[in-house]
């Protein structure tokens, strides 16, 4: 697989950076994102792109979002710390988030330009906004602001 992305460089670089500080924790956080990208690239049989790097680590983020969830109902809090360690980490090379008027914005605009007027037109809002928000805004909560602005 060949690497094509600068946030894949900046994570390497990091690596290297935390190997020659001894910084335990942040090598092996980076070094399982880094496994994580690279499992991506196989299993979809793309280049490793900062698109595809993005995808990992919006994957990434989502799973440590639901462990923390898990952690919390299982009374198990001291090990919550840790992991939103590892998302503040990962959100470093994540594009810089969107905030909900922004987005509404964005979804205003995009109405007008697909001219979609009932929920049936949802697809094609959603097919516009996702590549633009991957990564910058939670998905679950675009799907949410969507539906409203087609009612």
């Amino acid at each position: 697989m060949e690497s094509k992305s600068a946030l894949l460089k900046q994570i390497l670089d990091d690596i290297k950076a935390a190997m020659k500080s001894h910084d335990a924790e942040t090598l092996s956080t980076l070094r399982t994102l880094h496994s994580d990208i690279k499992n991506v690239a196989i299993n979809s049989g793309k280049d490793i792109t900062d698109e595809l790097v993005i995808d990992a680590l919006s994957k990434s983020v989502k799973q440590k979002n639901e462990s923390i969830e898990l952690l919390r109902n299982g009374g198990r809090n001291d090990q919550i710390p840790a992991e939103e360690a590892c998302i503040k980490l990962y959100q470093k090379y994540l594009p810089a988030a969107m905030n909900e008027a922004d987005v509404a914005a964005m979804i205003a605009e995009v109405k007008t330009a697909v001219g979609a007027a009932s929920p049936k037109d949802m697809g094609k809002m959603m097919k516009e906004l996702s590549p633009k928000l991957k990564g910058r805004f939670d998905s679950r909560r675009l799907s949410e602001l969507v539906q409203a602005a087609l009612k």
